[in-house]
This record gives C-alpha cells, sequence and structure tokens, in this order.
C-alpha cells in the first residue's frame, strides 16, 4: 500500500488542492512528513494547534536539510523584517505589537470605514457596467483592498504596480518552500519592499496625519517599546496582509457563486444571507490554506508525539472542509449553514487574524453589491489560479455584467 503524503506540488493541487485535502484526512489525518514537518489536516486537531500557545518563532526549530538551504539562499536571513513582525512573534513581544496595532484596528474604527468601502466597490461596479464586464480581479478584488489598506495607513502616492509585485514575491515566504531560487527572490523582494517602507516611515515623521502610520509612529515616540526595525516589519505586515487575502475572498466567493447557480439566486433572493455568506465562503475556499507553528516542547495530539523543535503545518483548508466537523455536505456551498463561522480560515488563538473584521466587511459590500447590481452576472471564460499553494486564489476571473 503506497502512503499518502501531503504534497502540494502535484499536478493541478494549486487549482484545486480538496482532493488531496480529503486524502489526508482519511489515510494520514496528524502526518509525519518525510521532509522533517509535521502536518495537520482534520478540523479538531487544527483547533487545537491553534490554540495549543505554540511558538511560531523559527529559532525553535531543530535541525532541518531542506529549511537549512532555504536559509542558505535567502542570504541567512529572515524574512518580513527579520521575523520582527507580530506575525513571527511570540508573547510577550507578539502581545506587546500587537496591542499595539489593535488600538486602531477597533470595531468602532472598522465600521466607520464603510461609506469609503462602498464608494470604492461601486465605482468599481460602474467600470463593469460601462465595459459590459472584465476582469473581476483586475476591476474589484485587487484594487478595493488595496485601496483601503493604503487609505488605513496614510501611504503617499506610489508605484501601486511595483508594490503589487513586491508584496506578490514577500507572500510566498508563506509558501511551503522547496525551490532556494524562490528563496532568494523573496528575500530580495522583502529587502526592497522594506526600503520602501522606511522611506514612507520617514516621509510621514514630517506630515503625520490621523491615519494608522502615524499612530504606530507616535506610539514608538511616546515610549512603546517599538524598534526601527519593528517599526518597518509592521508596516508590511500590515501592508501584505491589509490586501493578499481579501483579494482571494472576494474572487474565490464570486467564482464559488457563480459556479453554484443555486446558492447564488438564494443570495439574491435574500440579501440578508449576505453576512452569513461571506463566512460560508470563507469556510467554502479558505484566502489563506494553511498556518504554521513551532513546538518548543514534545506535544501530543491524537495518539501522536510530535518531537520539540518541529514544524507543525496545520491545514486551514482541510479542516474547513472536514466531514467529520461539517457533515457528509462539507464539500458543498451552503450559504445558510448554520455554523459557517466555525471555519478556521481567521486562525485561532493568540494569532487570530487581527484583521478579520476588515476582510468581513470588504467582502460583505463588495460580494454584496455585485450581486445586486449584476443579475446576469456570469463567468465569461476560464479561471486562473494564481499557483500558490498557502495564499491561494484567483488571478483572473472574467466576467459578464
Amino acid at each position: 500500500m503506497t502512503e499518502t503524503y501531503y504534497n502540494p506540488f502535484a499536478p493541478g493541487f494549486t487549482d484545486d488542492p480538496y482532493p488531496h485535502y480529503a486524502e489526508l484526512r482519511d489515510a494520514a489525518p496528524i502526518q509525519d512528513h518525510p521532509l522533517g514537518f509535521w502536518v495537520v489536516s482534520r478540523h479538531a486537531d487544527v483547533t487545537a494547534v491553534l490554540r495549543a500557545g505554540l511558538s511560531v518563532e523559527t529559532r525553535h526549530l531543530g535541525p532541518n536539510p531542506v529549511l537549512m538551504r532555504i536559509r542558505e539562499a535567502a542570504g541567512n536571513r529572515s524574512w518580513r523584517g527579520g521575523g520582527l513582525s507580530m506575525l513571527d512573534r511570540d508573547a510577550p513581544d507578539h502581545t506587546r505589537l500587537r496591542g499595539l496595532v489593535a488600538k486602531v484596528f477597533t470595531p468602532r474604527a472598522i465600521a466607520a470605514l464603510e461609506p469609503e468601502i462602498v464608494a470604492l466597490v461601486d465605482t468599481a461596479l460602474d467600470g463593469l457596467a460601462s465595459a459590459g464586464g472584465g476582469d473581476l480581479v483586475e476591476a474589484l478584488a485587487f484594487p478595493l483592498p488595496f485601496a483601503v489598506i493604503n487609505n488605513m495607513l496614510g501611504m503617499p502616492p506610489t508605484d501601486a504596480g511595483r508594490v503589487r509585485e513586491l508584496t506578490g514575491t514577500v507572500v510566498r515566504s508563506l509558501e511551503p518552500m522547496a525551490d532556494p531560487q524562490v528563496a532568494a527572490e523573496v528575500m530580495a523582494a522583502d529587502i526592497e519592499l522594506g526600503e520602501l517602507v522606511a522611506d514612507v516611515i520617514a516621509w510621514k515623521r514630517a506630515h503625520p496625519a490621523d491615519d494608522l502610520l502615524t499612530a504606530l509612529i507616535r506610539a514608538e515616540n511616546e515610549g512603546e517599546v517599538l524598534s526601527d526595525e519593528e517599526l518597518v516589519a509592521q508596516v508590511v505586515l500590515l501592508y501584505v496582509a491589509g490586501h493578499e487575502t481579501t483579494v482571494n475572498l472576494i474572487s474565490n466567493g464570486v467564482v464559488a457563486l457563480l459556479r453554484n447557480p443555486d446558492q447564488l439566486a438564494a443570495l439574491r433572493a435574500d440579501p440578508d444571507l449576505v453576512p452569513n455568506a461571506v463566512e460560508e465562503l470563507l469556510r467554502y475556499d479558505s484566502p489563506v490554506q494553511s498556518s504554521r507553528r513551532v513546538t518548543t516542547a514534545e506535544f501530543e495530539l491524537g495518539g501522536h508525539t510530535i518531537p520539540a523543535g518541529t514544524f507543525v503545518i496545520a491545514n486551514l483548508g482541510s479542516a474547513n472542509t472536514d466531514e467529520r466537523f461539517w457533515g457528509p455536505d462539507a464539500a458543498e456551498l451552503r450559504l445558510d449553514r448554520s455554523n459557517a463561522r466555525a471555519h478556521v480560515s481567521f486562525g485561532a488563538g493568540p494569532h487570530h487574524c487581527l484583521g478579520a473584521a476588515l476582510a468581513r466587511l470588504e467582502g460583505r459590500v463588495a460580494i454584496g453589491r455585485l450581486v445586486d447590481r449584476f443579475p446576469d452576472l456570469a463567468l465569461a471564460g476560464p479561471v486562473r489560479w494564481n499557483g500558490r499553494i498557502n495564499l491561494r486564489g484567483a488571478a483572473e476571473v472574467p466576467i459578464t455584467t
């Protein structure tokens, strides 16, 4: 009998990973992978890993030949600001950094963004209407969250095309990488993006305003323990995470609706279903497919002992379609699913996504208004996927209106 191993490099995986996830859940739900990491695929186990308080800091890792080759290709430098972002830090540093940013990401502040988001969406929909359609990603899914996070941060005018290229490369640091060349490209992009952000911070010190970037700078100046390097790392993280994942929520969500016309009709018949629909779309095709942790001591899970110093991949996309949790219709899109919000697309535990409320708001406005505006909305050709393993999403969604 051939053992089933997690293989995100298999042909067709980035177009549709879910059949492979189903195989893993059945054959090897908690897997000691030959490449030196563990993979966890069922909802209960993924949730346990995320809530267990495991580390996110790679300094706790034991010897790993694959990781060593990747690090060498990257010049033995960690990306995302040298591992200084809150995504890469444990408590107490994570608590301090997250608390600083959370002062701005309050429910009231997020809710206040709705008129701006509505205006941005309506402008994008006007363009689609006048053109009779187009690429949903270029017209709406990318520019909306990109504009929102730019405005929140208070970014000065930048080369949006170049920034998009850089962030698109940097997020590959979240991928299960086996290619040293990719690691080198990620490092180069990370350095350039860090330099760009450092220049922006210098500009913002001279041009303060009522925005997130100014708030972070002032917190540093008022005695918070936030170094210049940490400041750059948080801004890079917010900039990248603030738009890359929401692009996938909008584009993947619309693709799911157009491929399930009965659910699209149900949404049109009951607009009040939109908030729950966003949760179900997040579950059905997660914008982020996995999250990583590092064990600092032996970790017992499902009858297995995972050694200290081990990478553990929590398979969010698989957990979100686990029949053992969701029932026999787990692979189906059902917008009225009562427990849809139990998905793990935003993670869980201390590192639960800080921007979840913003992503939900953008998804609700964009998808809700798109569906309402265009009763004849349809795919105009094949969907092209972005080829990523973790931040997997549609790169091109041709539509007619």
